[in-house]
């Protein structure tokens, strides 16, 4: 049998296994968890009961997260003209236009989310084998397609993330950073959930939402009661 080091039995003996806790004081638990050398991530799992295989629309979209990811982002922005400069100003770190794309082409992808204009879209066409399986193709329905640059750099490097749900119907985000004081993090959480729910008809109808658990990077997941969303 695997041995179970010291600090996951303190970790586990910290849960009791059959309750269902509330947002506020499973995020307390977390914090008193034994802690890893880096500021870990606090994520939050959804398993919904819906066929992914039956679904017409996948269940996806954005949430803006009141207080930040933590993370610091790197956005490329592949545009023309005055875009640039509305892109650089906005932050993004890389700008460009056909030469960013043969760059990218190339297998180049130092950035954590693309953003683009419309009139860049078919000659991003040829990037989907690139930035597809790595989930940073620019897309209208994730609002990284737009014509307004400037507002939407600004939006993802203030905590706007995308959702979207899996195969196994599950949806996954995280929504800061064990640093953050609790209140931060139970706000995040409750907007990310929110949003998840209120976004999609389908699971505004009674029992859609199987589970919901949080986590952080190197501790132990903790139910959380549904009934409190």
């Amino acid at each position: 049998m695997p041995r179970i080091s010291k600090k996951k039995k303190k970790n586990n003996s910290l849960i009791e296994a059959a309750k269902k806790y509330s947002l506020k004081d499973a995020i307390a638990v977390l914090k008193t968890a034994e802690k890893a050398k880096f500021d870990e991530s606090i994520d939050v799992s959804m398993k919904l009961n819906v066929n992914s295989k039956d679904m017409t629309q996948p269940i996806r979209g954005t949430v803006t997260l009141p207080h930040g990811t933590g993370k610091k982002v790197r956005v490329c922005c592949i545009c023309k003209g005055e875009d640039e400069l509305k892109a650089r100003d906005a932050g993004a770190e890389t700008v460009g236009s056909d030469e960013l794309v043969t760059k990218i082409s190339g297998g180049w992808c130092d950035f954590d989310v693309c953003v683009a204009t419309p009139e860049m879209m078919k000659s991003l066409s040829k990037l989907g084998k690139v930035l597809g399986p790595k989930g940073l193709m620019p897309n209208p329905k994730s609002g990284t397609v737009t014509q307004d640059v400037a507002k939407t750099i600004k939006e993802i490097r203030m905590g706007k993330i995308e959702y979207k749900m899996d195969k196994q119907s599950g949806i996954h985000a995280a929504v800061g950073k064990l640093s953050f004081e609790d209140k931060n993090l139970v706000e995040n959480a409750k907007e990310f959930i929110h949003t998840v729910i209120s976004a999609n008809a389908v699971l505004s109808k009674p029992n859609m939402i199987g589970s919901i658990a949080i986590a952080k990077s190197m501790g132990p997941g903790i139910t959380i009661d549904v009934s409190e969303f």
